[in-house]
């Protein structure tokens, strides 16, 4: 009896709307919703108009800048999207991926430092191996990480995850720890191994995501009984190599990011004067996704990528 009023009910109900509200989630604006789904706006907001029906609620308000979801919209957000997800990976497992002929876009969670590091060697693999393969990046931690593989924002992330959840699965690719940066034009050191003394000789940039000039480094050198002098503070890796090119200044910033730095700008590597510890990169995936043959040759890619740097 439970089954025939389950088939009744999902008869009158058109299944692709669930492919609207993940859009209008995703999205959070009608017009860009109706982009993602290749539809005009009228048919998203019919669509739109429909749901609410189906469900009772409005799901989704005008906000400030879009479509604010309502708590009930938050709530079916979570059903929707795993019954989505998992349809998707059901239609793919068996599916044998050539990357030749494949047309696929991937959504990559990952920091910008590790996606200057890894994604120039992915981009070119890409377009010679695998030119219908679209990789888009979204910037993710640790701290983020879960709530936007629960959201399907992302299907993959690369960074440094301590801990990896029961429905996730997870691969070391690179261990590494914080070196010195310096324009060796600019600020003469004895030798290639750097002296605490040359370390709080010059100033120092920082990064820090918290907008603070003080870092788990300036932790270090207290337990030391010793102060450095930061003079900038940037949220951004990318900005510290452009600042150390052109003053007098060290920054510290993992290895496999220096090394990158290193080629392209001509700065010197040194090691700390102190000792830090390591940490590893990982690719962390869900367990979910396991039989998707496209997601493991792309893990298999970034392994090679993380191999190079």
């Amino acid at each position: 009896m439970m089954t025939s009023i389950i088939e009744n009910d999902l008869r009158r109900f058109d299944l692709n709307l669930l492919l609207v509200f993940h859009a209008l989630m995703q999205e959070r604006h009608v017009t860009r919703a109706a982009e993602r789904l290749f539809l005009g706006q009228p048919a998203v907001s019919g669509a739109l108009k429909r749901l609410r029906a189906a469900f009772g609620d409005e799901l989704f308000v005008r906000g400030r800048s879009g479509m604010d979801p309502t708590p009930r919209a938050l709530e079916l957000s979570e059903q929707i999207g795993a019954l989505l997800i998992g349809l998707h990976e059901s239609m793919r497992v068996g599916q044998a991926f050539d990357p030749r002929s494949a047309v696929r876009t991937f959504r990559v969670g990952v920091s910008e430092a590790i996606a200057v590091t890894l994604f120039p060697f992915l981009l070119k693999r890409l377009a010679s191996e695998a030119p219908g393969v679209n990789l888009i990046s979204l910037d993710t931690d640790c701290h983020r990480v879960s709530n936007m593989f629960e959201r399907n924002e992302i299907e993959i992330a690369l960074g440094v995850f301590n801990e990896c959840a029961q429905w996730q699965q997870q691969r070391a690719l690179l261990d590494w720890r914080y070196v010195c940066l310096y324009n060796p034009k600019l600020i003469r050191t004895r030798g290639e191994a750097l002296s605490l003394r040359e370390f709080l000789a010059h100033p120092h940039a920082l990064t820090s995501f918290k907008g603070e000039l003080r870092g788990f480094i300036d932790e270090r050198l207290e337990a030391l009984g010793k102060q450095r002098r930061v003079i900038f503070s940037n949220p951004h890796f990318a900005t510290q190599p452009f600042i150390a090119r052109d003053n007098a200044v060290f920054v510290t910033v993992p290895d496999y990011i220096a090394r990158t730095w290193s080629r392209s700008l001509g700065l010197r590597i040194s090691a700390l004067p102190f000792d830090t510890p390591t940490h590893r990169i990982s690719a962390l995936w869900k367990t979910a996704q396991q039989g998707d043959s496209g997601l493991r040759w792309l893990i298999g890619l970034i392994e090679q990528a993380a191999g190079m740097s």
